[in-house]
């Protein structure tokens, strides 16, 4: 699976949400299939993250800026909630894990 072609689909077919502070809003909903979190994303946040005990995290192996570049923004993303997938396999991560 090419991860940033799975991640540009479900950004373009499902829904999901970008930012720390929506990322978080969306955990607290129950909305967050998966949330994905950059390399350098800041340490409280992923400590907040540790809490949820049935949330699916994936660190993607790259920097904020990557991330952003991954998803086809001209900004830095550091976290992301995937609430639905759409038409990619993005979710398929869950279940190798």
């Amino acid at each position: 699976m090419d991860f940033n072609a799975s991640l540009r689909r479900a950004i373009k077919t499902g829904d999901v949400i970008l930012g720390q502070n929506n990322t978080e809003k969306c955990i607290k909903e129950g909305k967050a299939q998966m949330v994905v979190l950059a390399a350098n994303c800041p340490e409280n946040f992923k400590g907040q993250l540790k809490g949820y005990e049935n949330l699916f995290i994936h660190t993607f192996d790259g920097s904020g800026m990557a991330l952003g570049k991954a998803c086809g923004k001209p900004f830095m993303v550091s976290s992301l909630a995937i609430v639905s997938a759409g038409e990619s396999d993005i979710l398929s991560l869950k279940r190798a894990a």
